[in-house]
């Protein structure tokens, strides 16, 4: 593999670093996680195909580490009614941090596979081709899943604030 291929590799670790965030929920064990694909990726290295989606490709394989450590906590640990994480939670000062916690909320009532597609689509901003790819779906059904997410968070949040108008030609997807 040459050089070109392994700088874009740094270039791709902030947003990976966001799309782990959105899984784990923390910045701790985002960068853990980033750390861990990144491990994956260069001891695999020579599966990689040149000429290929790099950026699916490091995506695939940190959704693939995150499954895999979900998986090994099931066993360790379950807060199914929540005791533990409110012990640890901390009341919210800010009206966006008000916002922001409503969508993270609104989000985890979406099937995993449309959570997902959301995450990998919007917050990651992987293409539908990228995401499909990372899923291993067809891009129909990426599609698919984005658009039942979307009218499926606007269902949830009902009144929700609007963007305003000058952030809004920025945050319209360009798919």
């Amino acid at each position: 593999m040459s050089d070109p291929y392994w700088m874009s590799v740094t270039a791709l670790i902030p947003r990976l670093r966001g799309y782990a965030i959105a899984l784990t929920r923390s910045s701790t064990e985002a960068d853990d996680l980033v750390q861990e694909a990144l491990t994956r990726a260069w001891r695999y290295r020579s599966g990689f195909t040149a000429d290929t989606n790099l950026k699916a490709w490091l995506y695939k394989i940190l959704r693939n580490c995150f499954h895999t450590e979900t998986a090994s906590r099931r066993s360790t640990m379950q807060d199914v009614d929540g005791r533990l994480a409110a012990q640890l939670s901390c009341s919210p000062e800010q009206e966006w941090f008000l916002q922001y916690s409503d969508i993270l909320a609104a989000m985890t009532r979406l099937t995993p596979s449309c959570r997902e597609a959301l995450l990998l689509v919007v917050a990651s901003d992987l293409t539908y081709d990228e995401a499909a790819l990372v899923a291993g779906c067809a891009v129909g059904t990426m599609k698919s899943r984005v658009n039942r997410a979307r009218r499926k968070l606007v269902e949830l949040l009902g009144d929700f604030p609007q963007i305003p108008a000058s952030a809004r030609s920025s945050a319209q997807p360009h798919r």
